[in-house]
């Protein structure tokens, strides 16, 4: 069948140039039959269709190529992006575990807590009611005494222990008046404003249920005053007893 359909082509192509040597040399073979030349006609026709297909398959060849090395610019791409994720998943999962310590150390940090501070130093009398600030650190695990301001700030919601020793040493007559507070609510006192002899100390202590970020101080009132020296008369110390 390909064998007949290039034999028609080349007949149709010689018909269409004027070539018609190979049909005799007769008058009436100077024209093909009809039926011939439609045969012909056609034949030349699915020629210039074929080639039409050939030139498009050509076409797509070239557009397939170029699609082909699009897609391995894509795979690339897509593996660098999958190196980059993997990467940033390490980098996270590194991230994680410092997040962890940190959250872990914090938690630990907030669950311990104990301090303990000495005055040194006489103070007062004063105008107005003022916490006492003392300023030897003796422990501060926490970090939750501030002897800037003489106030402890809980970390974590629990029981807490505090304690307090007042000292006065005046030769006339005894003014010492202190209250350990919780924020600005009064919870023990110590008095001293009467006594025999020129040197007085009283110690007070109380178990109390702090939130986080409730403060407790000792306050000294307005016009009293406490005696202290290098020997560390006034102290002030608490500790969490347990997280709630």
């Amino acid at each position: 069948m390909e064998r007949l359909f290039l034999l028609l082509l080349s007949v149709s192509s010689s018909l269409s140039s004027g070539n018609y040597s190979h049909l005799g040399s007769g008058s009436s073979m100077a024209v093909c039959q009809p039926d011939t030349c439609a045969l012909l006609g056609a034949v030349a026709a699915m020629g210039e269709k074929l080639e039409a297909v050939t030139q498009t398959q050509a076409r797509l060849e070239l557009n397939l190529g170029a699609m082909t090395q699009k897609m391995a610019s894509v795979e690339a791409s897509l593996q660098y992006y999958k190196n980059q994720a993997q990467a940033l998943e390490k980098i996270n999962q590194a991230q994680d575990v410092q997040l962890k310590s940190l959250v872990d150390h914090s938690s630990l940090s907030s669950t311990q807590m104990a301090f303990s501070a000495a005055l040194g130093t006489s103070i007062g009398p004063f105008g107005q009611d003022t916490p006492v600030k003392y300023q030897r650190i003796l422990s501060n695990i926490g970090s939750g005494y501030n002897p800037a301001t003489g106030i402890f700030t809980a970390m974590a919601r629990g029981m807490y222990y505090f304690s307090y020793t007042m000292y006065n040493n005046d030769a006339g007559q005894p003014n010492s008046v202190v209250s350990l507070m919780m924020n600005s609510q009064k919870m023990v006192s110590t008095w001293g404003t009467v006594a025999k002899d020129t040197q007085d100390s009283a110690t007070n202590a109380a178990v109390v249920q702090l939130e986080a970020g409730d403060s407790v101080y000792v306050q000294l009132y307005a016009n009293r005053a406490v005696f202290d020296d290098s020997y560390y008369y006034n102290t002030f110390s608490g500790f969490l007893l347990f997280t709630l």
